[in-house]
């Protein structure tokens, strides 16, 4: 898995749109995407831009398992 960020908030919205349904993607507020080495080559293709951040570590994988501790009441 690949960390892409889009050009700009237009091409994002068209690049997930086109991710839907095609290949698994994780996305993040803060503009990040993981995908599949193989939908690079898809969205180049598409003309959707984008840049490359290298691979996703284990931690932007997996999605935290606990949540934060209750409040006392």
């Amino acid at each position: 898995m690949i960390v892409i960020r889009f050009a700009d908030e237009q091409l994002e919205s068209r690049g997930l749109g086109f991710l839907a349904g095609r290949f698994p993607f994780k996305s993040s507020a803060d503009g990040q995407t993981i995908v599949p080495d193989a939908a690079l080559q898809h969205l180049a293709r598409e003309g959707i831009k984008f840049t490359v951040e290298g691979p996703a570590t284990y931690d932007q994988l997996i999605p935290a398992l606990r949540k934060p501790p209750a409040t006392a009441v």
